[in-house]
């Protein structure tokens, strides 16, 4: 059995949806940040740092936290949201690394410094401002050509970024004037996976 720890913010969306996609039978642990369960020893023990989301997998013994692993993990185990072409392949890994690295964690930062942060710094959140729009440029290039980051077939790359940009439009981060990204964006939106996965587990309403 698939036990996911998990909470309402846009890392651990990635793994609802990508669940929800490939109807997995799963167990879902709310971890209520707000209240400081990811604090706990008992959540610490599956990751000491702290963070949301972890899954672990009764049947291997396998504990993950961080949500690009959780999100190739289910891809390798069930051979799906992963195209079989390599050089498609290799294109969705590509994206989901990107994301990994350069998108979220910025977006995460804008989120701070725009929303939270005081005494607030200008300098900061004109910089994460600037450096997401770059991205969001980077995001609306890349799917000129393409309905989806890997091609024409949609996977765990979609979804990272999807999880992320969610949050975005929720606190009014505007991208609308990125027509190809904007467009990627609704077309991800009507999936139903995708509806129940950000319900999970429960609504957004903030960062």
């Amino acid at each position: 059995m698939l036990h996911l720890y998990s909470d309402s913010s846009p890392n651990g969306f990635k793994a609802t949806i990508a669940l929800e996609e490939l109807s997995l039978p799963y167990q879902l642990h709310h971890v209520r940040i707000d209240e400081g369960d990811h604090r706990q020893p008992g959540f610490l023990a599956l990751n000491p740092h702290g963070r949301i989301p972890v899954l672990t997998d009764s049947e291997t013994g396998v504990v993950l936290f961080e949500s690009a692993a959780i999100l190739l993990y289910l891809a390798d185990k069930t051979g799906k949201l992963l195209p079989t072409d390599p050089r498609a392949r290799w294109e969705a890994i590509k994206w989901l690394q990107f994301h990994a690295s350069s998108v979220g964690p910025m977006l995460g930062q804008r989120v701070h410094f725009s929303l939270f942060a005081d005494p607030p710094i200008p300098s900061a959140t004109e910089r994460y401002q600037r450096l997401t729009e770059e991205a969001f440029t980077v995001l609306d290039q890349a799917l000129a050509d393409r309905p989806y980051f890997a091609g024409v077939d949609y996977s765990i790359a979609d979804i990272a970024h999807f999880a992320w940009l969610h949050i975005a439009r929720i606190i009014h981060f505007d991208f609308s004037h990125y027509r190809c990204l904007s467009a990627w964006f609704e077309r991800v939106a009507d999936r139903p996976a995708v509806r129940k996965g950000t319900t999970l587990p429960a609504p957004a309403t903030s960062a």
